[in-house]
Parts: C-alpha cells; structure tokens; sequence
C-alpha cells in the first residue's frame, strides 16, 4: 500500500487484478477460471492490454468496472494502490518480456505477484526481481500449473519417503506438434510472440515448455542440478529460436537426467511426460493421462495409483476436489496453485506476519532458476553442447 489505508477481505474472494489477458490471450481465460475455481479471488480490476481500446474492450466483456480499467499498468498500480478497495493481488500473464517490470510496478505499491512463467525473459531481470522480492516481502507465486497436479504430488511424497530409494535416473519430455510449419507467419497471436526473442527471451521451446519439464523433475525429485548439455535446434527454417531440444542432466547428487522438449514433434499436443527411477523403484506420470500415477517397485509387478483411488495420500488428497474416477486434470492444476496462493496471502493478512503452513507452491527462486536453465542451454548449445553450469 503507498498511500490510504487498504481494506481489507476478511474471509471474501481476494480482489484481484491481472497485466494482460485479454481479448484473443489463451492463458488469461485460463487464469480467470482458475483463479474462481475455489472461489478465492475476484478480478475486479485489469490492464488487459498494451492497446487501451482493446483493454476497454476486454474489460467489457469480462464486466469489469469501466473506471477499473487502465490503459496500462503503471496507471493500474498506481490508481489501486491509493483505493481503500484497491486489489490485494495481480496475476501478470503478459508475453515474458513485460513480466519483470510489470511485476516491479505492482511490487513497489505493495501488491502481491501471481506470475506466468517462465520468471522473465532474461537472467538479469530475473536476479533484479528476486532481490525486490525478498525486499518487499510480499507474496509472488510463479504459476509452473503442473506442480498442482494431485498424482505430482503424490510422486513427490514417495520420494521424499524413500519410496523409490536414492533416485539415479530421471527422464522429463514435453513435444508438441503445433510449431511443425511457420506458423508465426500466419499472424498467429500466441505463435508471434512466442518465436520472437525480443518477447520471449533467449530459448524458443526450451523457455515455453522445457522450463516446465525441467521445473516438474526438481519439483518432484528435489534434485539440485549441477550441469547440463544441450544441442538446440530451430528446424523451421527462418525460425529465430529453437523449436526442438535435447538436453542431458547432471545432477549434484550423482544422478543423471535427459531432457527432451519440442514444438516440431507431430502427433504430440501436450504430451509432458516425467519417468523417475531409484534404487528401491520407479515412477511413470503423463500430463495427458493425470489422474494416473505408475509405480514399480523393483521386482514386483507395476502397480496403478489413481487419483483419489487406493494408494493415493494425503498429498494428493490435498489438491483432489472430486471423487475418484471424475478426470481432474489442466484447469484444476492451475487452480490449485491459486489456492496455495490464496493461503499465503490471508496469512500475510494476519497481524503477526507469520507465513502459512503447509503451503506449496513455485516461488521467485523456482524462477530464477528456469530462467537460468534455458540461458545455461543456450550458452551449451552454442559451445556445441559443451557441459556447462547452471
């Protein structure tokens, strides 16, 4: 808060704004939807646009308050920021490149962050916004929705119990088919900004979804990556960032790891996968399949972990809204990780300051470390696929 006195929610939906989003922006419809799964937030204010017809415009059809929406959002920060019923959050979906200073805009006036990944779209900013962060002591939350996915963290949990024993190989893959030709020279919206590096940064399908699988192998595992290999590849030609990955893993502990990602894989949609195998066993999980969870322990016959079925905990339990056998799957991972964000902020709320227990959600530091990911595979890459740091 810079100026007047905030008020505050009590136990009602978080007021809520969002950078970005609007009319034609995929992954703004699925933050709306996700942010009232739970019925946690309310959007009451947006910058849903760089073009302010169009935000008015959005505004609009989402029936937001016309004297709600800003034609940027520095106007947005600054205007919230000095009402008493001024949001309490903003969800940052905007192209890469806006989410540093976006989210330094809302950070400075005392407003807590729910990012889209991947954290920024270079390692500088991504340090700066770290710093600013630990700084403001506010609440930022990288949205990596995969990490909500109940048999994710059903996964996690067994390896943390040992389940699997000390863990030697992981293998994380994520193709697509939905960059095979030049599809940015459509005018293709989601395509455009995606291929361009002055928006999305340094790594093409190596920032848009390696960082997820790469994200989802630490989320689960816990492994601290030492080094890496990578031989990038922009196949489509003219593209001007790779399209295709292949990048190999070492890991602090001894473990190693392969990392696939790729947007020129036809017959692929979404089709992220994570295989984990230790001493004692091993896991298999498939984002298209979500509600299954694969175990093998070693020796014996491999057994089927459904969601809210026999075998599954309480860490899956946690995120599980429905019965078993009713698919939980994309809308509702995301979801969960605006509910984590949810918890954090009423705690933040409460005059003790003391942080919420139990929370579990991607931080800054995640994103950091995404960022510094795809820069480590770029730099490999050009060093023909030289091991290279992280």
């Amino acid at each position: 808060m810079v100026s007047g006195k905030m008020i505050e929610s009590g136990n009602g939906p978080i007021r809520l704004g969002m950078v970005g989003g609007g009319q034609g922006a995929f992954i703004g419809g699925v933050h709306r939807i996700a942010a009232r799964i739970d019925g946690e937030f309310q959007l009451v204010a947006g910058a849903l646009s760089s073009s302010p017809e169009k935000a008015k415009a959005s505004a609009a059809e989402l029936g937001l308050d016309p004297s709600r929406s800003y034609g940027s959002f520095q106007e947005m920060a600054k205007a919230e920021s000095s009402r008493a019923d001024g949001i309490e959050a903003v969800s940052i979906v905007t192209p890469n490149h806006m989410h540093w200073p976006a989210a330094k805009a809302f950070l400075d006036a005392g407003i807590h962050v729910i990012c889209d990944k991947p954290l920024t779209s270079n390692l500088a900013d991504a340090k700066k916004l770290a710093a600013l962060v630990a700084k403001s002591g506010k609440v930022f939350v990288l949205t990596h929705n995969y990490t909500g996915y109940p048999m994710i963290r059903q996964a996690r949990d067994m390896v943390q119990k040992g389940q699997l024993g000390e863990i030697r190989v992981v293998q994380a893959e994520y193709p697509q088919d939905w960059l095979t030709t030049k599809v940015e020279d459509t005018g293709a919206k989601q395509a455009v900004w995606r291929t361009d590096p002055k928006q999305s940064g340094a790594g093409g399908a190596t920032g848009d979804i390696g960082t997820h699988a790469y994200n989802l192998a630490r989320f689960v595992t816990g492994l601290e990556l030492d080094s890496l290999s990578a031989d990038l590849n922009a196949f489509v030609k003219g593209r001007l960032l790779d399209d295709n990955a292949h990048v190999m893993l070492r890991f602090k502990s001894g473990a190693k790891g392969m990392l696939w990602a790729s947007q020129v894989a036809p017959g692929n949609e979404n089709a992220l996968k994570l295989r984990v195998y230790g001493t004692k066993g091993g896991i298999e999980w498939s984002q298209e399949q979500p509600n299954h969870l694969w175990f093998t322990p070693f020796g014996e016959p491999k057994q089927l972990i459904t969601r809210a079925g026999a075998g599954a905990g309480p860490a899956a339990a946690r995120v599980s809204r429905v019965p078993s056998g009713h698919p939980e799957g994309y809308l509702e991972g995301f979801a969960t990780i605006y509910a984590e964000a949810a918890r954090a902020i009423r705690a933040a709320r409460r005059k003790n300051g003391k942080p919420a227990k139990d929370v579990i959600y991607p931080t800054v530091a995640d994103g950091v470390e995404g960022v510094a990911f795809v820069e480590a595979c770029v730099k490999s890459s050009k060093k023909n696929a030289a091991w290279t740091k992280l």
